[in-house]
């Protein structure tokens, strides 16, 4: 089986052929397209191209404007904690996209980089698997994991959560969420629940809201993103499974469209394969022949 092409060696092969120039452009609109970048952004990239390219004779400089381009949707911001308060950081997604992984690993970065140590709550209450796996996690990096009985509400055990923080004087607090329930309405109406809560339990502390998205969902990611928002609001997006083998073009969509910004990138599959996002990284890998 044939590996197909990732965007950057799609763009380079495209980049050595002998195309007339409305050829080409159609299908450079067409790569970015299938690359997950969406219809409209892909379009307006394109002409913003053709802005700057006034000539096509460089193919290799063509790909730096094309660089420069996609870089200028790409929005990332740090994600701002103080010491001394107590920070609630509630992560939200659909099930499969590394969500409770992506937690714990900025739960180890924050005590190796920050020096911030977290309590890890277990708000999935509508799987036993993510309780456990949590609670696991918590075991291996001894890390406190605040947990109830399966079926128990979210909403409690969040604020058993915070107050373990505030009693223990602990800086983070780490809430899990479940990313599927029974219905759409019902999961959308617990989280507006739970973000209820954080926000009248932590009135002196700072609240984050991130969603995490898999880079290789491609433009479910969009929608996602969208319902998630709608229901209590995003503050940053850290982006799962980002490597050679993702598309990766959903991530320009999203700032794009949402004017949401990334805060952090996971890389692979260790707790340390986790960083601030890094938009020159981003695009390296975007943009890799691999």
């Amino acid at each position: 089986m044939v590996k197909k092409k990732n965007l950057g060696g799609a763009l380079r092969a495209l980049f050595k052929g002998n195309q007339k120039h409305e050829d080409f452009i159609e299908a450079l609109e067409d790569l970015l397209i299938e690359g997950d970048i969406g219809a409209r952004t892909a379009m307006e990239v394109v002409e913003e191209v053709e802005k700057r390219a006034k000539s096509l004779t460089s193919r290799e400089d063509l790909l730096v404007i094309v660089r420069e381009v996609l870089g200028q949707y790409i929005k990332s911001t740090d994600l701002q904690l103080i010491p001394d308060s107590t920070n609630v950081l509630l992560f939200l997604g659909v099930n499969g996209v590394g969500k409770t992984t992506t937690l714990v690993k900025m739960a180890h970065y924050m005590r190796e980089e920050r020096g911030l140590e977290s309590v890890l709550v277990a708000a999935d209450t509508f799987r036993a698997a993510a309780i456990d796996q949590l609670q696991e996690h918590g075991r291996r990096l001894d890390l406190r994991v605040v947990r109830q009985n399966p079926g128990a509400d979210p909403g409690a055990v969040v604020y058993d959560g915070i107050e373990s923080a505030h009693n223990k004087s602990i800086p983070l607090v780490m809430v899990d969420t479940a990313g599927r329930m029974h219905t759409k309405a019902n999961l959308i109406k617990e989280l507006q629940k739970i973000d209820k809560i954080i926000k009248s339990k932590n009135e002196a502390g700072t609240y984050h809201k991130l969603l995490v998205m898999d880079a290789t969902t491609g433009q479910n990611g969009m929608q996602q993103a969208e319902m998630f928002h709608h229901a209590v609001g995003i503050d940053g997006v850290v982006l799962a499974k980002y490597d050679s083998a993702s598309k990766g073009g959903t991530v320009v969509s999203i700032c794009r469209n949402l004017d949401m910004p990334f805060v952090f990138m996971g890389t692979g599959e260790k707790y340390t394969d986790i960083q601030p996002f890094d938009k020159n990284r981003f695009l390296d890998i975007l943009l890799s022949d691999e």
